[in-house]
């Protein structure tokens, strides 16, 4: 038995705010913004749409891709650093009775924008282990919600979207869900976080403020992390699968900054043109970032069955993980 990728989906907000436009509401800059992380655009989610909601329409378009019902499901796996609620209940249950996926178990994973590629490989062991035959992994984030505005370093890098692919048993090789890298460094807990709602820092009454609860980012550090670990995981992912760079058809990273992948691509040697970039349009839409930028690929037939794709993420935790694809 084989585990692939039988479909893809994804839904991005209609509402397109460009550098330009932010400049107007902070103090920041076309020129700034695009020169520090390559980014020119966000979508940000209307109000009242919750991360539940874009999950639902990324997961309907692939069930339709894919030839399924909600019913056909076996397990949904929600990735988010934006919940609907704080802990419980998951927002993957939501997603399921909104669905009508009534055979379906459901959980969140909590792994920052490291999420997608963990639980692509928790499905593909699922349905190894033949306690699932068809796993829905849905990525979805109103990062934009838990934005300080007040701070451009970090409110210009993020945008809404959701992206969507079902895992599903095969009984060929043509695609397929190959070797993957699962790491963490907790000891970076606190350079991109929320502090303050959970137990070790709660909700001081009368004193916490909405910034308190924002998204919080060491960019510094965060940066030489990620060049660090983008690099350890496309060389060690190339030699356990015993494949050079001309194997693969494309690196799609975790889309975060334009530079980490300069830098990374550059200590590599391998030519800038082999990693698939739309930050530029979506800005860093966290966990959904990788399926976001998979269906776009899919919808302009810039990959075919068969092709070997190397994917790369990090994020909060810190967590870093990397994939090899036969889509």
């Amino acid at each position: 038995m084989n585990v692939y990728i039988r479909s893809i989906g994804a839904y991005i907000p209609e509402n397109r705010v460009t550098n330009d436009e932010l400049s107007k509401t902070m103090d920041t800059s076309d020129e700034w913004i695009k020169s520090h992380t390559g980014i020119e655009v966000r979508h940000i989610a209307a109000d009242g749409v919750t991360t539940s909601d874009m999950a639902v329409s990324a997961a309907k378009l692939a069930l339709e891709r894919g030839g399924l019902t909600a019913e056909d499901l076996d397990m949904i796996i929600l990735t988010t650093a934006t919940p609907d609620y704080i802990g419980f209940p998951a927002t993957a249950c939501v997603v399921q009775d909104k669905l009508g996926a009534k055979n379906a178990g459901a959980f969140d994973m909590v792994a920052g924008c490291t999420g997608f590629i963990y639980a692509v490989d928790n499905a593909k062991n699922m349905i190894l282990a033949g306690t699932a035959k068809h796993v829905l992994i849905v990525s979805s984030e109103s990062l934009t919600k838990i934005s300080n505005m007040e701070d451009r370093d970090t409110a210009v890098l993020f945008g809404d979207g959701a992206g969507a692919v079902i895992v599903s048993e095969s009984s060929n090789d043509e695609s397929s869900i190959e070797n993957a890298i699962l790491k963490s460094d907790g000891s970076g807990a606190e350079v991109l976080m929320r502090k303050i709602g959970g137990v070790k820092y709660p909700f001081e009454d009368g004193k916490t403020t909405f910034n308190d609860t924002a998204l919080y980012m060491d960019g510094q550090a965060v940066y030489k992390f990620a060049v660090k670990v983008n690099t350890e995981l496309i060389k060690e992912l190339l030699e356990r699968s015993n494949l050079s760079i001309d194997d693969i058809s494309w690196i799609v990273p975790h889309q975060a900054n334009i530079r980490i992948l300069q830098a990374a691509a550059k200590r590599l040697r391998i030519p800038l043109e082999k990693f698939y970039f739309n930050l530029m349009e979506y800005a860093n839409t966290s966990s959904a970032s990788i399926p976001i930028a998979l269906n776009e690929m899919y919808e302009k037939g810039e990959m075919k069955r068969g092709d070997k794709i190397l994917l790369t993420g990090f994020g909060a935790g810190l967590t870093y993980g990397g994939t090899i694809i036969k889509w």
